[in-house]
């Protein structure tokens, strides 16, 4: 309503957003540019979750480990996202690998301290009563630690996804030449603010989406097992 009547083209209204979504659709634009941006937000998002787990895993379990990693985490941990892709991009280039190592490393360290307060809140007796039945490391994993840490796995990989895409799309707007990001730089250097609104809210769209029908269910499940505690 503010919209309409203010009538000012910096505060396009619903409809002129909608009209500017479906060109961009029409002339292929709005898809190729989503396709881009998730799937590099899907590659940081993967590669942070790995190695941020097994990093934050081993910290939980070895002291030496923990003094080792600590000031690391912390520096990251304080280190501008914008600081990290733009060194990225100075070092290695603008390139598809760096802006995707850019951005995990950007969320790798809060992915390790989840998993390292999760790795500390085992449950020893259950390490013992493994110990004592002699069960295999693979069993030990995936039967004792796995279903103990998967809660904290599915709370750092829905924070997670929620900070990367939005991470993302700061590296696609300082330096790659495809993504949604680099979409609405182009619209904010014409001032077309309907079609830089468009490009937002549908990537917010299908980032809620994937928040909802994935996400969300996958950590109802991993805390499932506690209810029935």
């Amino acid at each position: 309503m503010i919209a309409i009547w203010a009538a000012d083209r910096a505060l396009p209204d619903p409809p002129a957003v909608l009209r500017a979504a479906a060109a961009a659709v029409a002339d292929g634009s709005l898809p190729q540019a989503l396709g881009a941006t998730l799937a590099r937000v899907m590659a940081a998002f993967l590669l942070a979750m790995a190695a941020g787990s097994v990093i934050g895993i081993l910290m939980g379990r070895s002291r030496l480990a923990d003094a080792a990693g600590d000031f690391w985490l912390v520096l990251l941990l304080n280190l501008p996202a914008l600081v990290v892709i733009l060194l990225a991009y100075i070092w290695f280039g603008q390139t598809e690998a760096a802006t995707v190592v850019a951005v995990a490393l950007v969320k790798l360290p809060a992915v390790s301290v989840t998993l390292r307060e999760g790795a500390r809140a085992l449950d020893p007796q259950l390490d013992e009563m493994a110990k004592a039945y002699r069960f295999s490391l693979t069993a030990r994993w995936r039967d004792v630690m796995l279903p103990q840490l998967q809660p904290y796995l599915a709370a750092a990989a829905r924070a997670g996804l929620a900070t990367a895409w939005k991470i993302v799309l700061v590296a696609e707007l300082l330096g790659r030449p495809s993504g949604v990001g680099f979409e609405m730089n182009l619209r904010f250097q014409v001032f077309d603010v309907a079609g830089l609104l468009a490009y937002a809210l549908a990537f917010a769209a299908v980032m809620l989406a994937i928040e909802a029908g994935v996400m969300r269910p996958a950590e109802r499940r991993a805390r499932a097992w506690r209810n029935l505690a």
